[in-house]
Formats: C-alpha cells, sequence, structure tokens
C-alpha cells in the first residue's frame, strides 16, 4: 500500500512539521505544558508515521494511546486561547511589522494553534474507531493534573528557579494554597469534560461509518419473461 498517498499521511506529517517547526522557531522551556504536550505529540506521529511506511497501513501505531495524546494536545490550546490570550484573536500577530515579534509569534501559533487543530482534525476524520474503552478517561487527565501538581511542589522545593510557577492558575502567591486547589478541581472536571467529548465524537464517527453490509440488502427480482421458471434439474 502506498501510505504516502493518503490524507492520513499528509495530515499527520503536517502535525510533525508544524510541531517541529514551532518549538525550533521560538524559545519553549521544558517546564511549560505547552512544550511538554507539543515533545509527547510530535514523539508520537513521528512514530505513527514511521509506523505507517514500515508497515504499509494507516492505521497508528498504539491506537489507545491517540485519544490522550489527543487530549492533552487539545487542552493546550484551550488552555493558551482562554485563559493566557483571553480569547485574542492570534492571526494579526503573524503580520507584525518586527521582524523577530513575528517569529515569536508564529512559533506561538504553531504550537499552539495549528498543531492542536491538526490532531483533533486527525482524531475527527480517521479511525481506529472504540480503541480507547471509558475507563481511559482517568488515565487520560493524569498527565495534566500531574503536571500540575509536580509545578507547584517543584516551586516549593525550589523557590530560586527562574521560572518558578509556569502559569498563573498555579501560583498560591496570591491567593494561598487553597484557590491553586481549586483551580485543580475545576481543571479536572473541564479535562474530564473533554475528554468525554473526544469519545463521544469517536463513538459518533464509529457509527457513520457502520459498514454497509450492517443494513439490509434487497435483491432485484429478475425481470419476467412471461416463461414460468423451471425448477428442478433438466433433461
Amino acid at each position: 500500500m502506498r501510505v504516502w498517498l493518503t490524507p492520513q499521511f499528509w495530515l499527520r506529517l503536517l502535525i510533525v512539521g508544524s510541531g517541529l517547526a514551532g518549538l525550533l522557531i521560538g524559545d519553549h522551556r521544558i517546564v511549560y505544558y505547552t512544550c511538554q504536550s507539543n515533545l509527547i505529540t510530535l514523539g508520537y506521529f513521528g512514530a505513527v508515521l514511521y509506523w505507517m511506511v514500515r508497515r504499509g497501513t494507516t492505521g497508528p501505531a498504539a491506537p489507545r494511546l491517540r485519544g490522550a495524546v489527543t487530549l492533552w494536545i487539545v487542552i493546550t490550546g484551550l488552555i493558551s486561547h482562554f485563559m493566557l490570550q483571553n480569547g485574542a484573536n492570534p492571526l494579526p500577530g503573524l503580520a507584525v511589522a518586527d521582524p523577530a515579534s513575528r517569529v515569536t509569534n508564529w512559533s506561538m501559533f504553531l504550537v499552539h494553534y495549528a498543531v492542536p487543530l491538526l490532531v483533533l482534525t486527525d482524531w475527527v476524520l480517521f479511525g481506529p474507531r472504540r480503541v480507547s474503552p471509558w475507563r481511559d478517561l482517568g488515565l487520560w487527565i493524569l498527565f495534566p493534573l500531574a503536571y500540575g501538581v509536580t509545578s507547584v511542589t517543584r516551586a516549593i522545593l525550589f523557590p530560586t528557579v527562574s521560572v518558578r510557577y509556569p502559569y498563573f492558575f498555579l501560583d498560591p502567591t496570591t491567593h494561598g494554597y487553597d484557590w491553586v486547589a481549586g483551580q485543580f478541581a475545576e481543571l479536572a472536571v473541564i479535562f474530564a469534560v473533554l475528554g468525554a467529548a473526544l469519545l463521544g465524537v469517536d463513538r459518533l464517527a464509529a457509527r457513520l461509518a457502520r459498514p454497509a453490509e450492517d443494513s439490509p440488502v434487497v435483491h432485484n427480482p429478475e425481470p419476467s419473461t412471461g416463461t414460468p421458471a423451471k425448477i428442478g434439474p433438466t433433461r
């Protein structure tokens, strides 16, 4: 099978290319969730491309992990747009006059918008379907929550690090740790809803793509010639 002629191959190649370009042209530190989720996405879809070419199939490697990777990178896009950018349109920044600012804005656009949207498109359009059971949802949200706990713990143990609190909702200096705990609880609910929505889309797509043979087949009768059909052996 010529997998390089399939839309799955080119979409996943675009995911890898966008993530790689976004990380390379910008200043991204591993302490940020954006960087970590994009590296995971880059690694996963890079392995998927290798698997597709090696096996000659459009099916991704480790398909059960695909849902988790999709959720993690979608979280990146949503938190960036709604919590960090307050819903501001990122497109004007891609054409600013200053070259350095333009490169920075393109880097942020690729890792915060392009990669999440491309991965979500891959999830919606392509299978395999029903690989991840509903119980996987609890496992999916562990990584983003563990990232938050680890970030706060790191700030307590190493108070002199350059980026003590990567995101404002992890910073207890103004509102206290009770407020941070409330942010964790709220985000956990949001992540669970997002994961459930992804699983719901997966189930809906599986229904819409149900094979035609599941439907009753109607056979057209042969046209009548006016002569009764012979039954039994001929002589």
